[in-house]
């Protein structure tokens, strides 16, 4: 396993990581414990979950399922800022909500503290100022150890940033954003910003909900249990013949390496070094083991171009 600096911090996490998102929805107890600990035997320290993940009960389950391990080998990630009920009050980045939220996580996750603690989404109603604050508090006892952000936009990072330096508050050293092979509006603005500013990416949808797998086929109906089949709209529009024109490139291109398409998918992402970690979800003890496998792969800056040129090139 390789590992590396996550952002600008000290903390080393596994280049692989593990999405804890279908704890819960998609794995029962039993499922998520079988991947929590198949991840752990390959060398993968870094798991990544929310309060809201799985009706609250992803962060149980990965809490039980790390029970007995030596907790300080392990890196928790969790996130808060979605809505927690119906109350105006359940949701957000105000000091309050955010004291509350750790404190019920630590609870579920049956541990002292949280390794990295991520604003899951902007909260427009809430000065930056206040949210920071409320962080660095928690830092400072003991609750919380870095802090992250998820969704924000390249000028959302950057007021950050200026206003923890300002503020002398504990920076984001974190962005976790939506980035894949076919989804790279964050290379516009948000990844120049995460470089400028010392902010490792965590890509989530790295596999593109499964599109960059194989797992759909073109004017083939979505299976009525997967991801984009319970996106609505938004997972027909995946579907798209664009998008299966370049998943059909990219499939020559990793064949062509004796390599398949999720093994390009997660290797682009990796071989990327704002990348902190790529947290690729998974249901089965194989998919861990595929996804930790396909980070080996380096690919050279002439690959990076042709890739580049396959996904830029318009329908034949």
């Amino acid at each position: 396993m390789k590992y590396r600096n996550l952002g600008h911090s000290g903390l080393r996490v596994s280049l692989a990581g593990l999405g804890c998102n279908n704890f819960g929805m998609r794995c029962d107890e039993k499922q998520s414990a079988e991947v929590v600990h198949a991840a752990l035997d390959l060398g993968i320290n870094f798991f990544d979950t929310a309060n809201v993940y799985g009706g609250q009960q992803s962060e149980v389950f990965l809490g039980r399922a790390l029970a007995g391990k030596d907790r300080s080998q392990v890196v928790i990630a969790t996130k808060f800022g979605h809505a927690m009920g119906d109350g105006i009050l359940q949701k957000g980045g105000s000091r309050g909500h955010i004291f509350t939220q750790v404190d019920a996580s630590l609870k579920r996750l049956d541990t002292d503290y949280i390794d990295l603690y991520q604003h899951h989404i902007p909260d427009p109603r809430t000065p930056i100022d206040e949210t920071l604050s409320a962080l660095n508090d928690l830092v400072a006892m003991g609750k919380i150890r870095y802090i992250g952000h998820s969704n924000y936009s390249g000028w959302q990072i950057a007021d950050a940033h200026w206003r923890a330096v300002g503020g002398g508050y504990n920076k984001f050293v974190t962005a976790q954003n939506h980035y894949n092979l076919l989804q790279r509006d964050i290379e516009k603005e948000v990844l120049p910003a995460c470089k400028e500013y010392g902010v490792g990416m965590l890509p989530y949808f790295p596999l593109a909900s499964g599109l960059l797998t194989g797992k759909y086929q073109r004017g083939v109906e979505a299976p009525a249990d997967s991801r984009l089949a319970n996106f609505g709209e938004r997972g027909k529009k995946a579907l798209s013949d664009r998008n299966f024109d370049q998943v059909e490139r990219l499939t020559e291109f990793a064949t062509s390496r004796d390599k398949n398409l999720l093994q390009l998918a997660m290797a682009w992402l990796s071989s990327n070094p704002l990348v902190s970690s790529v947290i690729a979800g998974a249901t089965r003890t194989e998919q861990v083991a595929a996804n930790a496998e396909s980070i080996s792969w380096t690919l050279s800056a002439d690959e990076f171009a042709e890739v580049d040129a396959l996904l830029t090139r318009k329908r034949d």
